[in-house]
């Protein structure tokens, strides 16, 4: 497997989750460099470096998508439940002496790029809608200041 290069189409066009996915892209592609060094004690770093900011991410996208109200918030749990387990299972495997690199780049390069482009753009809509009412929110101010204003007609 070569360096795996970002698209466009993997642009969901929430900022923080796109700089999520291309940290994780920039991951196996250390992931890759570190193995080509083979250099076993990096390329076991690399890997749980990837794992555990994978793992972050699901838990920080299961959060946006929970306060968006995103109604498939359950469904898409399940499909990152499902992937975590395969994954810590080739943590185990390399840490019991496999070398499970490859098979580990080609799983995480495939599952995420389908995983960004369907089951991730579903929830697109949902969390832009919640994230754009939380920033007019505040930059009307808080609830005092609104008060404030609404009553005295200025600001706290």
């Amino acid at each position: 497997m070569s360096l795996l290069i970002w698209q466009d189409d993997l642009n969901t066009g929430i900022d923080v989750i796109d700089g999520q996915h291309r940290r994780i892209v920039d991951m196996l592609n250390q992931l890759h460099s570190a193995q080509l060094g083979r250099n076993p004690v990096l390329v076991g770093e690399v890997i749980d470096e990837l794992v555990d900011y994978t793992l972050s991410h699901f838990a920080f996208e299961e959060e946006l998508m929970e306060e968006a109200g995103y109604p498939f918030t359950d469904a898409h749990k399940r499909v990152h439940a499902l992937f975590t387990r395969r994954v810590n299972e080739y943590r185990l495997r390399f840490r019991a002496g496999e070398d499970v690199a490859d098979e580990l780049k080609s799983l995480l390069s495939r599952w995420l790029f389908n995983h960004i482009r369907n089951d991730d753009k579903a929830y697109v809509a949902d969390v832009k809608h919640h994230l754009n009412r939380f920033a007019r929110e505040h930059q009307q101010g808080g609830w005092l200041s609104r008060t404030v204003h609404r009553i005295f007609g200025k600001a706290a």
